[in-house]
This record gives C-alpha cells, sequence and structure tokens, in this order.
C-alpha cells in the first residue's frame, strides 16, 4: 500500500510536469478548437522518452511500469486530455505484444514503439462494443499468411498508427474461443481508414473508422495461438483501465487547481467567492473525492506491476470511481466559476466535456459494475 515514487519515476514525473507546463499547456485550448491531431507534442515526447515508459529496458524502453505510465498520464491530463492519450494509447497498443508477444515478436516490434513509433488498437465494431465477443472482422489463414476482412470502429489514432493490433475471428463456430489477435504493420498490411469521428471533448485524438480488405497480415505476426485473442483483449483491459483512470484524475485536478485560483481572485460582494463557505465545502468535496481516486489508480497500477490475483477488479474499480469523480469534479468546477465556466475561454468546460469520454471508453462505466460484481460473487 505504499504509492510513494521511486527517485527514477520522480525524475521522469519532473521532466514531464516541464514538458506540460512549457509545451503543452500553451497549446491546449487550442488542439481542442482546431480539433488538429497534435504532432508537434507527438515529437516533443517521442524526443523526451515519455513514449518509452510503456516498455521494458529490455525492449528498448525505459521502465514498464504501470505505476510511471498513470504517473505520466495523469501529469499529461491535468493540462490536456488529448496529449494525455499519446501516451495512454502507446500504452494501450503495446500491451497485447507485451501480454503475448514471443520473445522474438517482443524485440522485433517493441523498439521502434519505444522510440516513437505509433500504436493503436483495434477491437470495437459497429455492431461489438460491449459485447466484443461478437465481433465479425474475420482472419482465414492461406499457407503462411492470414487475410483480413472487416471493420473496426472507435480507434484511437488508428489513422496515424504505423502498428495497429487488430482482433479477428478464426473460428466462427467457437464464439470468443474463436477470436485471435494480430499485429499490422503498415507498410507490409496496410489498411483503410473511412472516417474521423467528430467528437464532444478529446478533439484533438483521432477517433477512427477503420476498414479491412483482404489485408494480408503474416503468420509471424499473430500473438499467441489462434483462438487466444479474447484472453488477450482482456488482460489488456485489466491493465489499461488504471490508465483511464489515471487520465480521469488528471482532469479532475487540472480543473480543481484552476477553479481554487479562479476562486481566490474572482470578487462578489466586496470579497474572494473562496471566502464563502458555500465555495469553501465544494472544494473540500472537490479534492476530497480526487485524492480517494488517486489512490485507487495507483492500487490497481501496483496491483498490474505485481500481477495480483484481484487485478480485474480493482482495475474495474479504479477506472469507474475516477471516472465519475471526474465527472463530478469538472462540473463543480464549471460551477464555481458560473458564467465564465460555460464558455471557451476558460479551460474547464474542454475539461468536463473531456471527463465525460473516460466514463464511457475502456468498457463503459456500467461494464465495468458487470466486471466487480462477478469478480465479487465468483
Amino acid at each position: 500500500m505504499d504509492f510513494s515514487f521511486s527517485e527514477e519515476q520522480l525524475a521522469i514525473r519532473d521532466t514531464i510536469r516541464e514538458l506540460v507546463q512549457d509545451k503543452v499547456a500553451p497549446r491546449a485550448a487550442e488542439i481542442d478548437e482546431t480539433a488538429e491531431y497534435p504532432q508537434d507534442i507527438e515529437r516533443l515526447f517521442a524526443e523526451n522518452g515519455v513514449l518509452a515508459i510503456p516498455f521494458p529496458e529490455a525492449y528498448g524502453g525505459i521502465s514498464g511500469s504501470s505505476v510511471t505510465i498513470c504517473m505520466g498520464i495523469e501529469e499529461i491530463a491535468r493540462a490536456c486530455a488529448t496529449s494525455s492519450l499519446i501516451l495512454a494509447v502507446q500504452a494501450l497498443g503495446s500491451y497485447p505484444i507485451l501480454i503475448a508477444g514471443t520473445e522474438e515478436q517482443k524485440r522485433r516490434l517493441c523498439p521502434p514503439l519505444a522510440q516513437g513509433a505509433v500504436c493503436a488498437y483495434a477491437l470495437s465494431e459497429p455492431g461489438s462494443g460491449s459485447d466484443a465477443a461478437a465481433m465479425k472482422t474475420t482472419a482465414r489463414r492461406y499457407g503462411q499468411e492470414y487475410v483480413l476482412q472487416g471493420t473496426k470502429i472507435f480507434c484511437t489514432h488508428g489513422n496515424i498508427a504505423q502498428t495497429l493490433v487488430v482482433f479477428a475471428v478464426t473460428d466462427p463456430d467457437a464464439g470468443s474461443r474463436g477470436i485471435t489477435a494480430f499485429v499490422l504493420e503498415r507498410e507490409r498490411s496496410p489498411w483503410s481508414v473511412l472516417k474521423l469521428e467528430h467528437k464532444m471533448g478529446i478533439r484533438g485524438s483521432p477517433t477512427a473508422l477503420l476498414a479491412f480488405d483482404e489485408v494480408r497480415v503474416p503468420v509471424e505476426n499473430r500473438l499467441g495461438d489462434e483462438g487466444y485473442g479474447f484472453k488477450i483483449a482482456l488482460q489488456v483491459l485489466d491493465r489499461s483501465r488504471p490508465g483511464i483512470g489515471a487520465q480521469a484524475l488528471g482532469i479532475a485536478q487540472g480543473a480543481l487547481d484552476y477553479a481554487i485560483g479562479y476562486a481566490k481572485e474572482r470578487k462578489q460582494f466586496g470579497q474572494p467567492i473562496s471566502a464563502f463557505q458555500g465555495i469553501q465545502f465544494m472544494l473540500a468535496d472537490m479534492a476530497t473525492q480526487i485524492e480517494a481516486a488517486r489512490h485507487l489508480v495507483y492500487l490497481a497500477a501496483t496491483k498490474v506491476d505485481t500481477s495480483a490475483p484481484d487485478l480485474t477488479k480493482v482495475a474495474a474499480m479504479a477506472k469507474l470511481f475516477a471516472s465519475d469523480m471526474a465527472m463530478r469534479v469538472t462540473t463543480d468546477a464549471v460551477q464555481i466559476l458560473g458564467g465564465y465556466g460555460y464558455i471557451k475561454d476558460y479551460p474547464v468546460e474542454r475539461m468536463m466535456r473531456d471527463a465525460k469520454i473516460t466514463q464511457i471508453y475502456e468498457g463503459t462505466n456500467q461494464i465495468q459494475r458487470v466486471v466487480i460484481s462477478r469478480q465479487l460473487l465468483r
């Protein structure tokens, strides 16, 4: 239960904090307004080792620790949720390789990603969201290749990724046990981008509808055995959900920080609004909820790093609690700013819009409750 960071982690955090303050925070409003992917921030993160955090040193990275990943995501999300997804999705896309890849696959595929090549994760389909096992994308084997046919939806960074992990059905009669995972390298197995979604929040992070029209993938890029894909997907979600909790945590902390500063400066009835007990109680509740979520998120991250047997339950709890908390806290931050909170000249309305997605992706919070209750009742 010791959530203190090591000296190495503190050094990484300080580096990220400086990058965020100097380069990310000044761009956050523009990224949201233009809805353009911040390639400059991606390059900044690649050049400073941020995108190497998800990978162990043996595969060209600098950490591989979930605690360190969550720490980085939280720091970035305090200023810009879109930019925090650059790290979060790099971890998400790499988890299947790190979990199920052979030693050869890890040594071949991970170093370019650690150096900044973008990876993504394609699981959901138009008719297969919470029910991931209902996917229709197929993979048929012909000799030393598989041929993929189908579509994937809501794929974060699917249009800019050089590496894409795709889940497809290899045995239509086997249900979830007929799903297999593949790593697609764009130059070798190119996929098509049909559209990019126009979203309420995280507007600078592209969310793509992808098509696979007879896309050929070599057998050596299959992860695990045929039929093992659904297990890989579930193991990935156990590891990625604390990261979404960390993103929600960062968004909420950024909103609280701004609300506190505003409350100290804004005067009504001859005094700062921070002098009013109604505002003080709101700030106290916001800070308490954030601190509770922080402990749960880093507990879950610790369980990832230690392969704890109750990881599935605690990871779902962390994602559920932190994202619900972020929605409450950012809504209260808008309320504290009053009319100014409702206009785009101030960042809390963006933070409120960004917080909403954390309740939805990586499994809706209704699904998190299903996961938690199943673990309790086993």
